[in-house]
């Protein structure tokens, strides 16, 4: 059974005061052929056997330092043939070991899953031998080594009294094979992903790391549930739904989600979800159709496959383009929803109708405490990143509650969740959540939407007009206002032209002052946003170039951390529209002003090329 969420909360405050204390989650892109990426002594030296845990041989395998492992937002992401240079992948984990106090791993409990993308069987071997080697004294891994991202902090936050941690293997919404991405991050002991203060510290130790502590054990079958033990480590390998899907009981009421699926009055599935081929597909049926009563033609995509299906496991409008093809279609369902590689990400939609992430974090935050069971006595507070709408901003202050503006990054919420600061938080990139685990949740925002649609349709007759996903999104429109937003991706561009462009940028606000005049627009302010963070002192600089008018519209120019190559550059565009005659019109038309002074201010085409953007959100 979960512990009582009280309990939890008060682990949470011990765990402010033990912020070495690091829980780890990787994320990584998988190679051709098994072992390519085996562990192998640098210059020629032979490995040496040094003291050894009991029972397993421990070899002292000599390396050098690889340039290039500093981690994004998101964690380490790099092409495949990056991760397959020798050493590569062992020498991060082993500088991840190497920076962490012995007693936050020594004998301890730690997690690992990924997203099923290709790589990630031949880097779970890696990564068990070298624990064991360091070491640690149990390995929990998802069968086949499946276990989404929101499971594995929901795993480590169920078994806090033991687990010391998490590895996620992933590259999140990146394309997997071959020919593309892999990627590793870390997280805390109460599942969140650890700070900069700590992935600092583990790209300093890449930059001097001279041997890998590698366990001298047999590659373990993923396949099977059961324990294997070699001496006093051990490795267990368990169903990566279980512990997640229980924990989504507790969250919400299955019973009213159950009777909205199962009612005859809808259009034909009124319900699809598109799982991308990625690691959802292996919660998709067990949650929406075996215990919610989905049709199980209701979902696309649903078996992982190393490569998406050739996809781009990205939940947009551009690549789930399966999904939005039937929800706009002359019969489209009443409610659509998409998940991303790892499990975090989400898109919500409507029959013929998209609920922009500003938008959805904003109408689950206003019907949380009457929707959703977890939350009956009201969240403690709501945050958003930097260049998330101000959608949200407006709940919070009609409900009276804290708010929170951070930086681009999960991270920045784990401490004011920790805190009992922070209940439902989102960030403009399809990331939702709350403070049930320590990570964005795609699914747990599936299940929200839904239980809203329910709620206001709960009384409703056989018959009756049903509240639609447009209807609910409308009605918060009139009572708080539109945020009209938009976000340009230009991706993989040539990172030189970039970086000139946000240089650029940064200059010409360092000279800017309140009340210049940008066309018909003026200017409240412009920084390079900073944040202090409220619960632990520590400060995040330069996290992204923001022009503030006068009416509210915002410009925000950001680099993105979570690729592998290149840069993405990204703009944000946003403007608060009251009036309720105007709050359906089209983005883009609404936008195109404030759009068109981006793309001048910035002389983004000069920088990078660019004449257009790859995605437009």
């Amino acid at each position: 059974m979960w512990q009582s969420l009280d309990f939890l909360e008060s682990l949470d405050k011990e765990k402010l005061a033990l912020r070495s204390r690091i829980f780890i989650s990787l994320h990584l892109t998988q190679t051709s052929h098994a072992h390519s990426l085996s562990i192998k002594a640098s210059s020629s030296s032979s490995s040496t056997a040094i003291a050894d845990p009991e029972g397993i041989k421990v070899n002292s395998v000599p390396t050098k330092p690889i340039e290039g492992q500093k981690t994004g937002t998101s964690g380490l992401r790099k092409k495949v043939k990056v991760f397959k240079q020798e050493n590569y992948l062992a020498n991060w984990i082993q500088a991840l070991f190497n920076s962490l106090p012995p007693e936050d791993y020594k004998n301890g409990h730690l997690v690992l899953g990924g997203d099923g993308r290709y790589f990630n069987k031949e880097a779970a071997q890696i990564i068990i031998k070298i624990a064991a080697g360091n070491g640690v004294g149990k390995i929990m891994v998802g069968r086949d080594g499946i276990m989404s991202t929101p499971a594995v902090s929901a795993v480590i936050r169920k078994q806090k009294a033991i687990a010391n941690g998490g590895f996620i293997m992933s590259a999140s919404h990146n394309p997997g094979g071959p020919e593309y991405d892999w990627g590793i991050k870390f997280n805390y002991s109460s599942g969140q992903p650890a700070p900069e203060s700590i992935t600092d510290k583990i790209y300093g130790n890449t930059l001097s790391i001279s041997e890998i502590k590698m366990a001298d054990i047999p590659d373990v079958d993923l396949s099977s549930l059961g324990v294997t033990n070699f001496g006093n480590f051990s490795v267990e390998v368990v169903d990566p739904v279980s512990d997640y899907l229980e924990l989504m009981e507790n969250v919400f009421d299955f019973p009213l989600i159950r009777s909205l699926l199962s009612r005859s009055d809808f259009r034909y599935k009124l319900f699809v979800f598109d799982a991308m081929h990625a690691v959802t597909g292996a919660y998709a049926k067990p949650i929406f159709v075996e215990k919610l009563g989905a049709k199980p033609d209701s979902i696309l995509n649903g078996v992982p496959l190393e490569d998406f299906g050739h996809g781009h496991p990205d939940p947009n409008l551009t690549y789930a383009r399966d999904l939005v093809a039937i929800m706009y279609g002359e019969n489209g369902p009443d409610f659509g929803a998409a998940s991303d590689g790892d499990g975090d990400r989400n898109m919500i939609l409507g029959k013929g109708f998209f609920v922009t992430p500003s938008d959805s974090v904003a109408i689950i935050a206003a019907n949380a405490q009457e929707a959703i069971p977890y939350f009956k006595s009201g969240p403690k507070g709501l945050a958003r990143s930097m260049p998330t709408s101000g959608a949200l901003d407006r709940v919070a202050e009609k409900l009276k509650l804290p708010f929170f503006e951070v930086p681009t990054g999960w991270k920045f919420f784990g401490n004011l969740m920790d805190a009992r600061k922070l209940s439902v938080c989102g960030e403009e990139s399809f990331g939702t959540g709350s403070d049930h685990i320590r990570e964005k949740d795609g699914i747990w925002a599936v299940l929200a939407w839904l239980s809203i649609v329910a709620h206001r349709n709960k009384d409703k007759k056989p018959g009756e007009k049903l509240i639609s996903v447009s209807d609910v999104v409308k009605a918060h429109w009139a009572t708080y206002g539109r945020n009209f937003f938009s976000r340009y991706d230009y991706e993989e561009c040539e990172s030189e032209g970039a970086n000139k462009m946000i240089g650029y940028l940064r200059d010409l606000v360092s000279k800017s002052k309140a009340g210049d005049k940008y066309g018909n627009y003026v200017l409240q302010f412009a920084d390079d946003f900073a944040y202090t963070d409220p619960v632990d002192g520590s400060v995040a600089s330069k996290q992204g170039v923001r022009f503030v008018f006068t009416d509210g519209s915002r410009i925000i120019f950001r680099l993105s951390g979570t690729g592998s190559a290149g840069a993405t550059v990204r703009i944000y565009i946003e403007q608060f529209e009251p009036d309720v005659s105007k709050h359906e019109m089209d983005a883009q038309s609404a936008l195109k002003p404030l759009i068109d002074l981006a793309l001048s201010v910035s002389k983004l085409r000069d920088f990078t090329g660019r004449e257009k953007p790859t995605v437009i959100t």
